[in-house]
């Protein structure tokens, strides 16, 4: 076997970065949302990045150094913005919930609950979820040209050039030339960044059947529904055959260990997790794992500077993050869509799975990848339903 250094590349550390540079810049906003709601002193909000990116950083490397494949983890961001419109709940409440919601997937995990339903999705409505999570990125890169036309035009010039001459390295050219133009345009605030170590704060858990009921029930169900189920999709769509049930409940152990801090919900990742299993990560899939463990070291980095997350990532400008993300994985949106759509017999169902998806719908608190999957089963039920034979 390989050493893991042998496995490591320029490439696989530039798509580490680029997933967790767009995995925080587009949610940060909301955690932060989440623990001002719940009373959150400055010095506790500063615990809840410590607490994430610690977890973050911790299953990252883990995970994908015992299984040499690229398990990226996440925190879970409709959870963030359900806490966030949480009304009536303390911060103490608030954790013993997030306890609760944790001892919940663990036993999804251990049960083998969670893989049991993830074994009855077909591959075609697994990749139709992928390409339709994905696109949204994609189609936020497009529009990014109507704000920032000079940066966003650059950027497609790098890439297409970089798939023409250095493919591997495609993706770090797109992110030099977008720091480049943006710094020559004065965009890049980095004055404004002040560096300083985050300390944990304990916060004693007190338990109350409102919480429970109103904070870690909706938290777990959404994690699972519209995280955990398009990121095992997101797996299995790029060819792995990630262990569910070990990988759920590792989330699930360490949500528990950092939720006293903050950690209110860690699991699998889908969008940041294409970024670190597509080409651009390494052209050999068995070494594209290294991308996912260089996004867990830089979590752990941003989690121990827990304070100066948030200036450092206002220092770049919207656009460039989702021109990046978006270009980043149009490959990865091709290859679901390719998959999706490649039997005709469940064209109708990934379809449907897609648009569902793409669209955005939110209902009851769950989002549309559990929609998108609900639509796309139905569908093909429907479609190859056959009555038992007497």
């Amino acid at each position: 076997m390989r050493s893991v250094w042998a496995d490591l590349s320029v490439s696989a550390v530039v798509a580490g970065f680029v997933a967790v540079l767009v995995g925080y810049s587009s949610s940060v906003a909301i955690v932060f949302q989440a623990a001002q709601a719940l009373g959150a002193s400055a010095a506790q909000t500063a615990s809840w990045m410590w607490a994430l990116g610690l977890a973050m950083g911790v299953s990252c490397i883990g995970l994908s150094l015992r299984w040499r494949l690229p398990v990226l983890t996440a925190w879970s961001t409709p959870g963030a913005a359900l806490i966030a419109a949480t009304q009536g709940v303390n911060l103490a409440d608030a954790t013993g919930a997030f306890i609760v919601c944790a001892v919940l997937i663990v036993l999804a995990g251990m049960t083998r609950a969670f893989e049991r339903v993830m074994d009855r999705v077909p591959m075609a409505v697994a990749a139709a979820l992928l390409a339709g999570v994905l696109a949204r990125f994609g189609l936020d890169a497009v529009l990014a040209v109507r704000t920032a036309p000079l940066l966003v035009l650059s950027m497609a010039v790098a890439f297409l050039l970089g798939r023409r001459l250095w493919p591997r390295y495609a993706v770090p050219g797109v992110l030099l030339a977008g720091v480049l133009v943006a710094g020559l345009q004065g965009r890049l605030a980095l004055q404004t960044v002040h560096w300083a170590w985050a300390q944990p704060v304990w916060t004693a858990p007190s338990f109350s059947l409102a919480a429970t009921v109103g904070v870690a029930l909706p938290l777990f169900i959404v994690t699972m529904a519209s995280q955990n189920l398009p990121g095992v999709a997101a797996q299995r769509a790029a060819g792995y055959a990630t262990p569910v049930s070990p990988v759920i409940t590792t989330t699930g152990l360490v949500s528990l260990v950092f939720a006293p801090f903050g950690g209110y919900a860690i699991n699998l990742a889908a969008i940041t997790a294409a970024i670190c299993m597509g080409r651009e990560a390494h052209e050999d899939p068995s070494r594209r794992y290294m991308a996912s463990v260089m996004a867990g070291v830089f979590y752990t980095t941003l989690g121990l500077a827990g304070g100066a997350v948030v200036g450092l990532l206002a220092a770049f400008p919207r656009e460039l993050v989702v021109t990046v993300a978006g270009l980043a994985l149009l490959g990865t949106i091709a290859g679901g869509l390719a998959t999706a759509l490649k039997e005709e017999a469940h064209r109708d169902a990934a379809a449907l799975t897609f648009l569902v998806t793409l669209s955005g719908l939110s209902m009851g608190g769950i989002g549309s990848a559990f929609w998108g999957v609900a639509a796309g089963s139905i569908a093909l039920a429907v479609q190859h339903w056959r009555a038992p034979r007497s």
